[in-house]
């Protein structure tokens, strides 16, 4: 449906700018906004994707689950996968099934 805003000139060039800058759409920018401003923005937490929130930018991103991943833990990870290969090539070296 089509309807006409009357914005002040400050904001409708702001808003343009941040559209560009986003490569997205006034319009999409505007329906956006305002579906957030009335709350139909929310997924349905009973659906099976409910992975993505919408940031303070108006922008999808993934939900944060579970806790940080930090660079020991991704140490231990990396070391686990070198251990978990190391054995797979011993077994094959030795003609076993890895």
């Amino acid at each position: 449906m089509k309807t006409t805003l009357d914005l002040p000139d400050d904001l409708l060039i702001a808003a343009k700018k941040v559209a560009a800058e986003r490569r997205t759409t006034l319009k999409e920018m505007v329906t956006r906004s305002l579906r957030r401003e009335i709350g139909m923005d929310q997924p349905d937490p009973s659906a099976p994707d409910s992975r993505f929130e919408v940031g303070p930018l108006g922008i999808f991103r993934l939900k944060k689950r579970g806790e940080a991943m930090t660079t020991k833990k991704v140490r231990k990870l990396m070391a686990e996968a070198d251990e978990d290969e190391m054995r797979r090539a011993l077994a094959i070296r030795n003609g076993e099934k890895p």
